[in-house]
This record gives structure tokens, sequence and C-alpha cells, in this order.
């Protein structure tokens, strides 16, 4: 059976929704995917060749089984490139508010940025120099959102486990944008047993979560099982006013056949209503941090300044739809069909200054007066990625064996972009509201875009093994073909496209040379291409970014005993036509090209077994990330000349991480204490900006009760996040081209920049948890 099946594209919305004013869309088309392990209860008596991540045999059932140490911060890896997994048992120690980026936070090649602590909203990654926009983001083989929206596809308790490939996306993974490698989120398998679980949680911020989850169980003799579950949940920004509210609902169901086939499904309905987020510029950050003058948005309505918090509103609507199948067709041949949906629409508010005299009418012709606060919307009317992966797996002889097949991927966004008059109580109007809509010489204001990208991928790869499966040797390939379009949304007018083709090899060698040691070597392609919607917003000329291209290697060592595990990888990238998201000012974004890059280094994890009920983790990460060309600006003159940044430190790319858990269990009592460190980094592409290191720091502390009537499983937690309090920068939402006028190549200074706007680490937060299964 299938282990690590399930793959799911990482539907790369862009980070910058939230900015109103820069038309990014919700529904980005740029596309990653890996797969993800399904456990089994079936063992099939015969065995085949596996890849890690792409099986189909109960070997691959050992490979999700997996000793987990460090307290479930590390798990014992097999697969010929670096893997970094964080496990069931570590996940049910955090707060169930949480999201996998809170999970994966301590991994040596993650950096994570987050904007709150209820869960509510996400973030950003930063893995090696490279970000979530170059990863695959993945749930049960289905694309998930970005970073920014991971927590619209899954709740936190219907998670078993999260595993980052941080330099490999494995041939017959869909995927168009994963040089940074994968995120593979694995989702609960619905039980044998009829019953279920809930928590109740209550924290800072007025935080209230309530979760339930009920469990079928084996429905008679057919072979199916399922569960359904349902959360809410209420919170306060953390900076500035402002209320957020989630619902969220997940159903699962698996169906299991005698002869090791298997169907599962997976649905999930999120619907929330939050407050646009605001990221300082440096000098909103220090006011901040110095005098505690909020950046966030204010509590009442002004009509001059007109920013108000209910002025300020994400409102979205989202579907997500996995079912992969797999099939046992004979001892040698089994067929994988992995189809995937993701369906969302929303809309996002904001003021859009104040109305001049004769500048709009309403639909009557009315004037509106001068002086009216106005509101800007970013209304995606339409967010839909649909794909399916088709797989063949057959064992040529008992050495080899074969995977080859086809992806095909469709994805569509429709935004426009309407004005309206804000309401006299300073809350934003539904968009399409025509009582409040704004006219100009008879016609509303409401350009809209149309973008999409459709993907075909044809993928073929080998697995050898030999010496008693010691050596094991992956040759892959595969051919992607994409067309990639945007236009205006109600003409059709203006539109723009390209046609895409990219061959990506895979090549990796594994030795155990016991059941102790091994090492691994690994070399593939990858690409990238520029998302529909960065045309559309970032782009008055109409011009694509070139795409993305990188050659990545990795070789590794793995130790683990009945003790410790140790993983050592060393990678080497290289990368042309960097792809970078930039902040440009007056809360406008883009995509440029930022030349080439080489990114070297090496990623260390160590974990022990428990002694004394303590489990320790330790791991680091060295990074040397340089920019190998330089980058084209004008001077204050208007004349074309590039940065010095050839040679220097890439943006957002610092040098050392390095991250420390202990995890400790006595009885039924539990407690883990992380520390994280990230080193100091650039946020401009010229350099002349620069965020210093940051230390962010996590407390469990939690007890089992024996069981009590129902309650099979009382259990209370409290969950500490930034104990000290520190008031931090994580992050750039982008980075800026320069901050200074600097020194240019043709010895002319280039205009002053922006600059670039940031995450902050949230406040000190205490999230308590009760909870039991029944």
């Amino acid at each position: 059976m299938t282990a690590l099946s399930g793959v799911g594209y990482a539907d790369a919305r862009d980070a910058h929704r939230h900015q109103t004013h820069s038309h990014m869309t919700h529904g980005d088309s740029t596309a990653s995917k890996t797969q993800t392990p399904i456990r089994s209860p079936k063992v099939i008596a015969r065995k085949r060749p596996v890849t890690a991540i792409s099986a189909t045999s109960d070997e691959s059932v050992s490979v999700s089984a997996h000793h987990s140490r460090g307290g479930g911060m590390m798990r014992v890896e097999t697969a010929p490139y670096a893997v970094q997994t964080v496990t069931k048992q570590y996940i049910e120690m955090k707060s169930p508010t949480g999201t996998a980026l809170d999970y994966i936070q301590n991994l040596p090649s993650i950096s994570v940025s987050t904007t709150d602590t209820s869960g509510i909203q996400g973030g950003q990654i930063q893995n090696r120099g490279l970000t979530d926009s170059d990863m695959g983001l993945l749930i049960d083989g289905a694309p998930a959102q970005n970073a920014t929206y991971l927590a619209e596809d899954i709740d936190s308790e219907n998670l078993d486990s999260v595993s980052i490939l941080p330099g490999s996306t494995p041939v017959d993974v869909p995927a168009t944008a994963a040089a940074g490698g994968v995120m593979s989120e694995v989702t609960h398998d619905p039980s044998h047993k009829f019953g279920g679980m809930t928590d109740f949680s209550y924290g800072t911020n007025n935080l209230s979560r309530e979760f339930l989850r009920l469990e079928s169980g084996d429905i008679g003799n057919t072979g199916v099982r399922s569960f359904l579950s349902f959360s809410n949940t209420h919170a306060r920004t953390w900076v500035g006013a402002g209320i957020n509210n989630r619902r969220h609902l997940d159903f699962g169901l698996r169906k299991d056949w005698e002869n090791g086939s298997f169907a599962r499904f997976f649905l999930s309905w999120n619907n929330e209503d939050s407050v646009v987020n605001n990221y300082p510029t440096a000098s909103q950050f220090y006011n901040f941090k110095h005098t505690g003058q909020s950046y966030g948005h204010t509590a009442g309505f002004d009509a001059k300044n007109n920013d108000y918090w209910k002025n300020n509103l994400d409102i979205w609507n989202e579907i997500f739809l996995t079912a992969p199948i797999h099939a046992v067709i004979n001892d040698k041949l089994s067929f994988d069909l992995k189809p995937y949906y993701n369906w969302g629409r929303g809309w996002d508010g904001g003021p859009n200054g104040t109305a001049s005299t004769g500048e709009y009418t309403y639909r009557d012709g009315t004037a509106v007066v001068a002086g009216t606060p106005l509101t800007s919307y970013y209304n995606q009317t339409l967010s839909m990625n649909v794909g399916v992966t088709a797989q063949g797996n057959y064992d040529i002889d008992h050495h080899n064996h074969l995977t080859f097949g086809y992806w095909y991927q469709n994805s569509n966004s429709i935004a426009y972009f309407p004005v309206s008059v804000t309401k006299a109580n300073g809350v934003n109007p539904y968009p399409d509201d025509l009582n409040y809509a704004v006219y100009s010489d008879g016609v509303r204001s409401n350009y809209g875009s149309n973008s999409g990208s459709e993907t075909h991928a044809l993928f073929i790869q080998n697995t050898a093994k030999y010496l008693n499966n010691k050596l094991q040797i992956d040759a892959g390939f595969k051919f992607v073909m994409s067309n990639i379009w945007t236009m205006a949304a109600a003409t059709h007018s203006n539109a723009h496209g390209e046609n895409i083709t990219a061959p990506l090899p895979h090549l990796s060698v594994s030795y155990h040379f016991n059941n102790h040691h091994q090492i691994y070597i690994n070399a593939e392609g990858d690409f990238r291409q520029p998302s529909a919607s960065a045309l559309s917003v970032g782009s008055s000329s109409g011009t694509m970014p070139k795409n993305q291209y990188s050659i990545k290697e990795e070789l590794g060592y793995r130790y683990n005993d009945k003790y410790i595990n140790l993983d050592l990888d060393l990678f080497n990238y290289n990368i042309t036509n960097r792809l970078l998201s930039t902040y440009l000012g007056n809360g406008e974004s883009g995509v440029v090209n930022a030349g080439n890059q080489t990114i070297r280094g090496f990623d260390i994890m160590l974990a022990a077994q428990p002694y004394h009920g303590i489990s320790p983790y330790v791991s680091f990460e060295y990074l040397n990330a340089r920019m190998d060309t330089n980058i084209a600006a004008s001077d204050v003159y208007g004349n074309l000349t590039a940065f010095r940044t050839k040679g220097r430190q890439a943006p957002m790319a610092p040098h050392v991480m390095a991250n420390l858990g202990v995890t400790y269990t006595y009885k039924g009592f539990f407690s883990n204490a992380t520390l994280h460190y990230t080193g100091p980094q650039s946020v401009t592409l010229a350099g002349d900006q620069r965020i210093p290191g940051y230390i962010t720091n996590s407390l469990t502390l939690g007890y089992h009760f024996k069981p009590m009537g129902f309650a099979k499983t009382p259990t209370i937690r409290l969950n500490f996040t930034n104990l000290t309090g520190s008031i931090v920068r994580s992050g750039a939402e982008g980075v800026g081209t320069n901050i200074n006028a600097v020194k240019l190549m043709n010895g002319n200074l280039s205009a002053t920049g922006t600059g670039a706007q940031f995450y902050l680490v949230p406040r000190f937060s205490m999230t308590g948890t009760i909870s039991t299964s029944f």
C-alpha cells in the first residue's frame, strides 16, 4: 500500500492579499506538491522497492512508523534526501490553536514569522534563503494554501505529523514551485472504534476556542470509517484594535479492501472574518517598541484617517478537498489516482482616502460630497484550483520498481477592485452593495483581473535496490508544460501570457552500512514560474518576470541507535533568475527577478530517547546565501544601472539558526520547552537595511488524568509563547529594494527607498486547554 501517498500542491496565494491596494490574488496559481504518510491497518504480503515519498508496499509502512525522538521533535528517517519531521507526540503537547507553522519552527532549516497566536492567521516560512513561495505546502495529496493561510485547510487536532523536505521534490510530486522543497501535512485517519474527542481553550487576547470530533468507527463489514469535526475560534488582535473569528469543519473517510487497496476522502470548510494586518515599517516598529504606540488599526472611527478596524476586514470562505485512491491490480502492478479541488471566495476592504469635489457620484447621479471617506476592495469572486495525478507503479523485477504518470492542473482567479463610500459608522459595506458604490461619468470604477494557469506534466522514475536493499538508486525525470495568463476580467482585453516548458531531472543514491549508519546524495533540477496574479499587479508594462531555475545537491549522513538519532545534511543550490516578493511602498507589492544566487550550508539535528523522563533535542543550520549578479536599478536621473549586490548576503537569509528543545514526562505530568534563534539578516536588495538576530521561546505544562467516566483521556495543559515579552522583528513582508540613497554601479546615487515592512513576534501569550477523548 502507499504509506506516503497523497500529494498536494502549494497554492501560492500571494502573501500580500491583505494589502488591499496591492491587488494580490487570494488564490494564486503557483503549484507544488509532495506525498504524505497514510497508515493502514492492513499489511500486504508482498514487498516492493520504495521511494521515500512515493512508495507502494508494506515497507513504506515502516517508513511512516519510524520512531520519534526528542519528545516527537525528530523522527528516524531513511529517505535518500533530507527529511525533517515532527510527530503527533509533539503536536499534542502544543496549543490546539497552533498551525503547522507553530510545529515546525524548531526544525533546523526553518525560520517562521507569524502574525497572531490564535491560529486564525498564518505567517511566512524562510527556508535556506528561500520562502514558502518556493515551497510545496501539502495536505494529503491536495494543494494547500501558502503559509499565510494554512489555518484555512485543517484543524490542528486532525493533524498527525508535519514533514519538511527542505531541498527536495520527488518527480511524482506535481510541482511548479518547489526549489525550497516541500512541507507535507498528514491528516488524521478515522478511528476503527466509535467515539471522539473534544477540547476547549481560553487564553490571552480574549481567546476562546471549542473543538469537537466524532468518529463513526468501522461501519459494519463495509471497511468504511469516517470522522467529522467542527471548531469555533474567537480572539482579539494582539496589536491595535479588532476581533477575529473562524469557523471550521473537517470531514474524513476511508475505505479499505483486503488486497491492500484503499480510498481516502478529506473535505474541509473554512469561514472567517478577520482584521487585515498592518505590517509596520522600521520607524513604526521603533515607535511601538519604545513608546508603546500601536501601529495597528484604531478602536473607533475617525473620518479623517479612516483607519477604523471595521473598515479593514477580510471575509473569506474556503472549501478544500482531496480523494486519493490506491488500487492494487496484482502482485506487480498498482495504480494511484489523486484528484484535488480547492475553491475560495471573499474580499478585503481598506481605507482609500476621501472623495474630492466632483470626483464621484452615487448610482442615481447624486454627487458624493467632498471629504466623504472611501473604501477600496480586493473582491475575489473566484479562487479555484483543480487537478489530478494518475500514477502507475510496476515491479519490473526483484530489484527494480518503476513509477510513471501524468499530472494535470487548472487554476483560475478572478478579482475586482471596486471603490465604495464608507458607511457613516465607519464600517466598510459589502463590496457589491450598489447603494454605497461610487461612479465616475456614470461608470463604476471596478477594474478586475482574470488570471490563471494550466499545467501538464509527465514523469517517470525507477527505484533500484541492491546488496540486500542496502543500496538504493532513484533515477527520475519530469517534463512540465505550463501556460500562464492574465487579462482584464470584464472585457478580456490587455491579455498577457506565456507558455513554459521545463525538463526536471532527479537522481538520488542511498547506502545503509548497517542498521545504524546511512549516507545519501541527492541532485535535482527545479523551476518556479511567476504567478499570473503578479503580472496583473506588479507590472505596468505587462511583461512577465523570467522563470526561476535551480540546480540542487545534497550530501547527507544519518546515525541512529536505541539512544540517539543524528542527521547531518550538506546542501548546495545554484539559482538563476531568483524570484523575490518586494515591497514597493504605499501598500503595493510586486515580484522581481533578483539575479542569480548561490546557497550553501549544512543542517544538523540530534535527539535522544527519554532518560529518566528527559528527551533532549538540538538542531543547527549554517547558511551562506550570496547574490551572484548586480541587480538592475535606476539612478536619481533616470539612468539605468545596477545596485552593487554581487557577492553580498542575499536578503532574508540569516547565516545561523539554532534550536533547543527539552521534553520531560513523569507519570501523568508532561512538559516541553523550546528556544529558537535566527541570526541577523538583510531585508533589502541593496543590503542597506537589516534586522538583528532574535530569540523565540515556548513552554508547555500539562497533566494526563486517569479515565473518569466517559472521559477516557482527561488532560489539562498550559501553553506559553514569548515568555519574556520581547518586541522584535522576525522577518519581512516582502523585501525592500533599498531604504537609503545608495551609490550605484555608474557612480550616481539611487533615489531614497521605502525599505521593508515587518513581521513582529506576537506578544506574550498563555493558552489553557482541557481535553479528552470519549
